[in-house]
């Protein structure tokens, strides 16, 4: 049975869905806009600005707006206790990126891993964590308003739920948007991936794969 928090997130995410739907039948009907055709990554009509974030990197670096400059770059919210969702959206993930290693890595396409529990998230832990599936996955994490305002500008959402009363006290898990955020070179939303295009029964890393390639040749800095 859904629980209410998680009602909401799937209500969030298929309002999302239906808006970007309206929004490419629109600008495709008026023929305003010129998109090069594309398997899963859904481009919105005008990629948008994202605000300003700060997150901490597993190198302990800080992640900043301009570090994402000059790449495509995919982002997946989640964390490393997640029991299915997140180690098979990165194990497909790893599959796209071993597609793209040939690429110079200044124009490489970036895999960004943000956990949204740093509760129990260290920056070292998640880092061990996102590189068993690609030394290339980059991964951050921050604290929960930095988080909420982050994941909220690329329209996603996420909630802590209690575990039911079998589980022992204090224990929680964290529901949160399967989807993928789709960053342009100028570090933009400019899209997404659906959550079904690498979790569904016949997942497609190789199309996720050769979306990015294109966007990559086409679509330079």
């Amino acid at each position: 049975m859904f629980n209410r928090t998680t009602l909401v997130i799937l209500c969030v995410a298929l309002a999302g869905g239906l808006g970007l739907l309206v929004a490419q039948k629109y600008f495709a009907s008026s023929g305003s806009i010129a998109t090069p055709q594309l398997e899963v990554v859904q481009l919105y009509p005008a990629p948008r600005d994202l605000p300003d974030f700060a997150l901490q990197q597993s190198d302990g670096t800080q992640l900043l707006p301009g570090e994402l400059a000059g790449h495509w770059t995919l982002v997946f919210i989640g964390f490393t206790h997640c029991p299915d969702v997140c180690p098979m959206t990165l194990t497909h993930l790893a599959q796209a990126q071993r597609q793209w290693e040939a690429l110079p890595e200044a124009t490489r396409p970036r895999v960004l891993f943000v956990s949204v529990d740093p509760e129990r998230d260290t920056p070292e832990r998640l880092g061990d964590y996102a590189h068993a599936f690609h030394r290339d996955t980059l991964a951050a994490t921050a604290d929960i308003p930095s988080l909420e305002r982050f994941a909220r500008s690329l329209s996603m959402v996420f909630a802590k739920v209690p575990l039911d009363r079998d589980a022992p006290d204090g224990a929680y898990t964290v529901d949160h948007s399967a989807s993928l955020a789709v960053l342009d070179p100028q570090g933009r939303m400019a899209g997404v991936v659906s959550g079904s295009a690498l979790n569904a029964e016949t997942p497609r890393p190789e199309a996720v794969a050769a979306d990015l390639l294109r966007l990559t040749a086409e679509h330079r800095p």
